[in-house]
């Protein structure tokens, strides 16, 4: 890229899930499907300067439905509530970064899109919410075709991982 700047734009496309059971079960089911993210054993890969192969491995022996959690925000529902707002929300950093570094490789700007930003609510009908961006919008917006190609690889794996949930998979996020 030259010296200066560039302007990229994107239309998100914000998934809003209704989830048929409560907050506190889908949640304890979210978090059991995307196990949070064991630094003590990545670094230790890190430390022994491991070959890349180790670091795949132990990403499909921690992560079974391809997703880690990096960051919680813990429920949000506390301090909300002292506004009188009593809703619970937790928002997530989900990712994984073997499949970050595919989209690395060809720019670093796609860090700003990865992990994928997830969020888990009480719903407007006591059910639950899991709302997610679309990934393959926002990685596409770089123009890149290699990361968008894995965006749309995210895609996929947003939507079996939804369907692992039970909840709906929304339309063209799987195909």
């Amino acid at each position: 890229m030259e010296r200066g700047w560039a302007e990229r734009g994107y239309h998100a496309r914000c998934l809003d899930i209704s989830v048929d059971r409560s907050f506190e079960e889908f949640r304890r089911q979210y978090e059991q499907a995307v196990p949070p993210y064991d630094a003590e054993a990545f670094n230790a890969l890190v430390a022994r300067n491991a070959p890349w192969d180790d670091v795949l491995a132990l990403m499909r022996e921690r992560a079974p439905h391809d997703f880690l959690i990096y960051w919680s925000s813990g429920d949000l529902r506390p301090m909300m509530n002292l506004a009188g707002d009593p809703r619970h929300c937790v928002e997530y950093l989900m990712g994984n970064h073997t499949t970050a570094e595919r989209m690395f490789r060809h720019d670093p700007a796609a860090m700003l899109y990865a992990p994928l930003r997830t969020m888990i609510s009480d719903g407007p009908d006591g059910g639950a919410r899991f709302i997610i961006e679309q990934p393959s919008r926002a990685f596409g917006s770089l123009g890149v075709d290699a990361i968008h190609e894995v965006g749309v690889d995210l895609d996929r794996e947003v939507a079996a991982l939804l369907a692992h949930l039970q909840v709906p998979v929304p339309a063209g996020l799987s195909d």
